[in-house]
């Protein structure tokens, strides 16, 4: 018994330690962003924030299947997604718990899900970012198929990130037409590594447009390169702009619900958002009365392309045999 004292020491501050201000959070938000945000939480709040972040080689992928394998014994409470895709996957999985967050009441219903399984904030438009002097300009996303743009454009592989995601939801607006479309797509435009490449590419005016993120196009006005926006499908007869939003979920079996639903919060205020619309990311606020970028319209001001994410999460899944069989041909 003469180490008795010890042990009961050692006891006390580790039954301590469990309940220490303490919350964790999966992160597939660039670091350079979401890090300040998340800093200026654990200031504001006294709350530590233990943060892991998805690499750039895994980015979007990485962080949700580390929480599929954690399942049976969840380590982080929340997940900080930078689309709502991989939501809607975790939801699908049941591996969220549902939280109405009181600073989620004026985020438009169709960026959260109805049972409040995660909501998103802070968004990115898929515009066409479009060297001055082109005419003329293509008005649709569906204009990469006409023979009039033939080698004019350029787009980044729609096996990955947001192009794919972009790709799901026409499936899901257009049906079986939307694999016509990919394979006009392949005939007639460049095919790029990623929004960035393809940005560059019509930056340096070796093509004429391209769709991309709308934080990639800012970054090159901000830049001085010759290029400006077009918002595309915005006529009453076309579909509307893509919208791909940040996404917040508290996850099923969070070690620490209560201080991670107030980092939710904290995540979905108006502060968070006009931080994020100021950053280099120029991201478009979701509260209906922040501005969004100077370079940028507002949400209030575009026609927005009503689709459901979970339908493009589902359709996201199916295509992938379709997009694979794209590729090889």
């Amino acid at each position: 018994m003469r180490y008795g004292w010890l042990i009961a020491l050692l006891l006390f501050f580790g039954g301590c330690s469990e309940h220490k201000s303490v919350v964790r959070i999966y992160v597939s938000e660039d670091r350079v962003f979401s890090e300040p945000i998340l800093k200026a939480f654990e200031r504001q709040s006294g709350i530590k924030v233990e943060a892991i972040y998805d690499t750039e080689e895994s980015k979007g992928t990485g962080l949700m299947n580390r929480i599929i394998a954690e399942a049976a014994h969840p380590q982080a409470d929340l997940y900080w997604a930078n689309e709502p895709i991989r939501a809607e996957v975790l939801r699908q999985k049941g591996l969220l718990q549902p939280y109405h967050s009181p600073n989620a009441k004026e985020i438009p219903a169709l960026f959260k899900d109805p049972k409040g399984y995660w909501c998103g904030f802070s968004a990115r438009l898929r515009l066409f970012l479009v060297h001055n002097g082109t005419k003329p300009e293509p008005t649709s996303v569906l204009d990469y198929a006409k023979e009039s743009f033939a080698h004019k454009g350029v787009i980044a592989n729609p096996l990955f990130g947001t192009t794919a995601v972009h790709i799901a939801a026409l499936f899901v607006v257009l049906g079986e037409e939307a694999k016509e479309f990919l394979y006009r797509l392949k005939q007639n435009a460049a095919i790029s590594t990623s929004n960035g490449e393809s940005a560059d590419l019509v930056a340096q005016g070796k093509y004429r447009f391209a769709l991309v993120d709308s934080d990639d196009a800012v970054a090159r006005i901000r830049r001085g390169a010759k290029v400006h926006i077009r918002y595309p499908d915005q006529k009453p007869d076309q579909m509307g702009i893509f919208v791909v939003p940040n996404a917040v979920m508290l996850l099923k079996g969070a070690p620490h619900p209560k201080l991670a639903k107030k980092l939710m919060d904290y995540l979905l205020s108006p502060a968070t958002e006009e931080a994020l619309a100021k950053m280099a990311c120029a991201q478009i606020p979701l509260h209906p009365h922040l501005a969004p970028p100077k370079e940028l319209k507002s949400l209030q001001e575009l026609k927005i392309l009503p689709v459901r994410y979970d339908e493009v999460a589902k359709q996201l899944v199916r295509i992938q045999p379709i997009l694979r069989e794209w590729a090889k041909e």
